[in-house]
C-alpha cells in the first residue's frame, strides 16, 4: 500500500502534461545569418499563464532564453530572441534573428505552471542551422516574350564571396557579379543585396531559353530549370464579300426548334409506348390461355394411360370386354370408368 500511494504521488507532476498539451513544429532548417519564428500553441486554460522559450533536451537542464514576464524582450526585429503572447488565438511566437552554426539544437517552448505537485507542460523542437545556398524556386516558366525571377539565398559567410549565374553545362555563359553589385544587360539583370540574397532577372525569354541554370556563392551552387512556353496566338479569319462561298450559300438555313415539334415529338413517343404495351398485354393473354388448355388436358391424358394399364392387367379373357360400356360420371371432370 504505501508502494501504491508513493507511485501515485510520483505521477502528479506528468497529469496535466497528459490533459493539456503544448504543440510545435518538430523541426527547422535554414541558412546561417537568417532568422526562424516558431509558433507554440497551447489550450485556451493556459491563456494568462507565463510562457517561456528555452535551450535545452530536458525540463530539469533548460537554459532560459525568453520570458513573457520579461519586460525588456519586446522587439523581435532587434532582439536575438525575442517572445510574444496571442491569447486570442492562443498561440506564443518566438523569433531568433542571425542564427549562427553554433544556435543549431533542441529548444523548448513551455508554459510555467507552478507549484510543487504540477510539471510545466512544454513542447521541444530542433533547429538545424546550416551554411550553404537555397533558392525560393527550383523551376520557374514564363510564356516567351516574358520575364521571371529567381530568388537565391546565401549563408552569411557567403556575403563577400563572388555570385554567379550560369546555364548548365556551358562556362561561357557564366555570368559574374561582386558582393554587392549590380549587372543588367537586355536579357538579364543580376543584383545582390549583401542580406542573403541575389536576385537573377531574365528578360524577353525566348524558347531557346528552356534548360537548366545554377546560381552560386563561392564553391555553393543551386540547380534552377527555367521553362519557356509558346506565346499563344489568335487566328483571324476573313472572307471576302465579292466571292461567295458557293458551299455556304447552298445551304438551306437550319430549322429552328419550337415548342410544336417538340410536343410532336413528345406524341410520337407516347403512341409507341402505348402501341408496345397492347402488344404485350396481347401476347400475354394468348400465352395464358395456352397455358390453361395444356393444365385443362392433362387429366385426360392421366386417367387414358390408367384405362390403358388397367387394359393390360385385365386376366380374364379380352373377348369379355366387348361387351363393356364407358360410363362419365362427371360431364365436368370426364371422369371415365369402363364396366
Amino acid at each position: 500500500m504505501p508502494y501504491l500511494f508513493l507511485l501515485t504521488l510520483s505521477l502528479l507532476p506528468w497529469i496535466p502534461a497528459f490533459l493539456c498539451r503544448v504543440t510545435t513544429l518538430e523541426e527547422f532548417t535554414l541558412l546561417e545569418g537568417r532568422s526562424v519564428t516558431v509558433p507554440c500553441h497551447y489550450e485556451p486554460q493556459y491563456s494568462s499563464y507565463v510562457k517561456y522559450w528555452c535551450q535545452g533536451r530536458t525540463r530539469e537542464f533548460c537554459t532560459s532564453l525568453a520570458r513573457t514576464d520579461d519586460p525588456r524582450l519586446i522587439n523581435p526585429d532587434e532582439d536575438k530572441v525575442s517572445i510574444f503572447d496571442d491569447p486570442v488565438q492562443q498561440v506564443f511566437t518566438v523569433t531568433m534573428n542571425d542564427l549562427k552554426e553554433g544556435d543549431s539544437g533542441w529548444y523548448m517552448c513551455g508554459v510555467e505552471i507552478g507549484g510543487v505537485w504540477n510539471a510545466d507542460d512544454a513542447a521541444f523542437t530542433n533547429i538545424r542551422v546550416v551554411h550553404g545556398m537555397s533558392v525560393v524556386n527550383s523551376r520557374v516558366s514564363s510564356e516567351e516574350g516574358g520575364t521571371v525571377t529567381v530568388e537565391c539565398l546565401y549563408s552569411e559567410r557567403y556575403r563577400e564571396s563572388e555570385k554567379k549565374w550560369c546555364r548548365s553545362g556551358d562556362w561561357r555563359t557564366c555570368l559574374l557579379t561582386a558582393s554587392g553589385e549590380r549587372y543588367e544587360d537586355a536579357s538579364v539583370a543580376i543584383s545582390d543585396d549583401r542580406t542573403g540574397a541575389f536576385t537573377v532577372t531574365l528578360k524577353n525569354l525566348e524558347m531557346r531559353d528552356t534548360g537548366w541554370y545554377w546560381c552560386s556563392a563561392g564553391q555553393q551552387k543551386m540547380s534552377v530549370h527555367v521553362l519557356v512556353t509558346p506565346r499563344p496566338t489568335t487566328t483571324v479569319s476573313i472572307t471576302s464579300s465579292s466571292t461567295p462561298s458557293p458551299s455556304v450559300a447552298h445551304l438551306p438555313p437550319p430549322k429552328p426548334i419550337t415548342k410544336e415539334s417538340g410536343n410532336s415529338h413528345n406524341h410520337m413517343l407516347e403512341s409507341m409506348v402505348v402501341c408496345l404495351s397492347l402488344f404485350l398485354l396481347v401476347a400475354l393473354a394468348l400465352l395464358a390461355r395456352k397455358l390453361w388448355k395444356m393444365q385443362k388436358r392433362d387429366p385426360l391424358l392421366r386417367q387414358a394411360k390408367e384405362m390403358n394399364v388397367r387394359f393390360n392387367e385385365y386376366s380374364g379373357d379380352p373377348c369379355d370386354l366387348q361387351n363393356a360400356t364407358v360410363v362419365f360420371l362427371n360431364k365436368e371432370s370426364q371422369d371415365a370408368h369402363i364396366y
